[in-house]
């Protein structure tokens, strides 16, 4: 193992994750912190509820984009004969998980950061992209159908576990359907706060087809 570039690669993971998009586009663009507006998050979640869904959206496919890229260097990792094919799933995850800690914890925001959700999403692309397909389609229909972006989250992580269980989405390493397990569970936990709004009838929906 090339110990040096491991560990190197390995922080720019989380550096990479660590980059608050949802923060800087609400500066840049529209003056404003993100994290001082809706539910306090800097995530595109909020972006979606304060900013509308343009700049959503926009924030949404940089924070994917984040964890595939951060997950892809686990690749660069064997193609440097840094780590041996076996281990090619362990090092995803891990630069993957990096990713999303430098998202909820960004170096460069004061370590106030989003969910993870969309960084999440970019991260399980690189690894299962044939059931994250299937993980989108439920994303997309239930925020179609209610407008509640942590819903339709959820709803995406608790269908990446069970899609898992399925003979054509079942991984070869067992590593990665526990994994989704513990993921579904994660997104469960991180959006307690919304749930309870869920409970309550107050939590904020997008405007799908809004101006904004």
């Amino acid at each position: 193992m090339n110990l040096p570039l491991v560990l190197a690669l390995l922080v720019a993971a989380y550096l990479l994750g660590s980059i608050p998009t949802a923060l800087w586009v609400g500066r840049r663009f529209f003056g404003l912190d993100i994290r001082e507006h809706g539910s306090g998050n800097a995530g595109a979640t909020n972006t979606f509820r304060v900013l509308g869904k343009k700049p959503g959206s926009v924030v949404m496919a940089i924070d994917v984009l984040k964890g595939w890229a951060a997950t892809m260097m686990a690749s660069v990792m064997l193609s440097q004969g840094a780590i041996r094919p076996d281990q090619l799933l362990y090092f995803q995850l891990a630069c993957g998980v990096l990713a999303v800690v430098g998202h909820i914890y960004p170096i460069f925001a004061q370590f106030r950061g989003g969910k993870g959700v969309a960084t999440v999403l970019g991260m399980m692309l690189a690894i299962a992209p044939a059931t994250v397909g299937g993980c989108i389609l439920v994303f997309l229909l239930m925020l179609v159908l209610f407008r509640y972006v942590s819903l339709a989250s959820m709803s995406a992580g608790v269908a990446f576990a069970l899609l898992q269980l399925l003979p054509p989405f079942r991984p070869q390493n067992p590593l990665l359907l526990y994994f989704g397990f513990i993921l579904a569970a994660l997104l469960i936990y991180t959006h307690r706060a919304n749930i309870g709004r869920l409970r309550a009838g107050n939590e904020s929906r997008v405007p799908l087809f809004g101006r904004k």
